[in-house]
């Protein structure tokens, strides 16, 4: 039996070595840092580092302040409402995109208009922002200045909350729909043309064989994506949230996410075990969510599942 793994170790060799350095990356920023969990339980002082810190007492403390605010529900409900938001929005558009572009013929059209709307996932969100503001803006905004030329009356959209929502989840699909293609792309052009060939034999139409052949096809990678996707519901986008909302508190009732509350918090207050109390609930909503709902998908479509 030894010999039989070691003979198997040095037939791969090749691929062991190759694999080598995502491991050791694997390990160094994934694994080893789990130590730092710790955190969450301890009254942190940097004097004393990670493991010299004393235990808070009552051990849950550090977790006392994110049960027991109304602003930390209010992130934990807008986290998982807003990125539910943005897989259900961004399952349509993606899918729907990749559905477009596989019925384009012409190859350099094709070509072009995949490369245009995979171009802004390039921009940073800082300019985004920018570009969000200079469009918003109350008195100079291209928006409302649009609205007033019209004969409406001008939005002040950084005091309306209520439409925040919206705006983020058209700023995302701008951004990141051509990136959240290529998957699906890629999964439509590997299924066999021969199944379309039978269907027009048979009188099928385009969207008779999108129904029933193209989106069958794409179930599988549909759902691995969106429990992927749904293992990080809890982890918002900080950098688009900050960029795009930055302190404006009046947004906060429906923008106001984990990743923004807790940067506020620390840099108000510095207390790191309260933040790696939010991280630590973090981690443990997203993976009883991805448990939840790879069981759903084992009762879909069971050879889809993760696990």
């Amino acid at each position: 039996m030894k010999n039989g793994v070691i003979r198997e170790l040095f037939k791969n060799r090749t691929l062991l070595l190759m694999f080598l350095p995502v491991a050791v990356l694997l390990f160094l920023f994934n694994y080893l840092p789990l130590a730092g969990l710790v955190i969450a339980f301890k009254d942190f002082d940097f004097t004393k580092g990670i493991f010299g810190s004393n235990w808070m007492n009552p051990l849950f403390n550090n977790f006392d302040y994110l049960f027991s605010s109304d602003t930390a529900f209010r992130a934990v409900r807008n986290t998982i409402l807003l990125n539910a938001l943005f897989i259900i929005v961004g399952l349509i558009f993606e899918v729907g995109f990749a559905l477009l572009l596989n019925e384009i013929r012409n190859k350099y059209f094709k070509r072009v208009s995949q490369s245009l709307t995979f171009l802004p996932f390039f921009i940073s969100w800082i300019v985004v922002g920018v570009f969000a503001y200079n469009l918003l803006d109350f008195e100079s905004g291209a928006v409302n200045h649009f609205l007033t030329t019209i004969g409406f009356q001008p939005i002040d959209f950084y005091s309306e909350a209520g439409l925040w929502p919206i705006i983020l989840t058209i700023a995302v699909r701008w951004k990141v729909t051509g990136y959240g293609t290529i998957i699906y792309l890629a999964a439509l052009t590997s299924i066999d043309n021969s199944y379309y060939e039978a269907a027009s034999i048979d009188g099928a139409t385009r969207w008779q064989q999108i129904r029933y052949i193209s989106i069958p096809m794409l179930r599988p990678t549909i759902i691995i994506l969106t429990l992927l996707a749904v293992g990080r519901i809890m982890n918002a986008d900080f950098g688009m949230f900050y960029a795009m909302v930055g302190d404006a508190s009046l947004l906060f009732p429906t923008t106001d996410v984990i990743d923004t509350f807790v940067y506020r918090s620390l840099r108000k207050s510095g207390d790191i075990g309260m933040a790696s109390a939010a991280g630590f609930l973090q981690s443990m909503i997203a993976f009883v969510l991805v448990i939840v709902s790879n069981y759903a998908a084992r009762k879909i479509d069971k050879d889809s599942a993760i696990f």
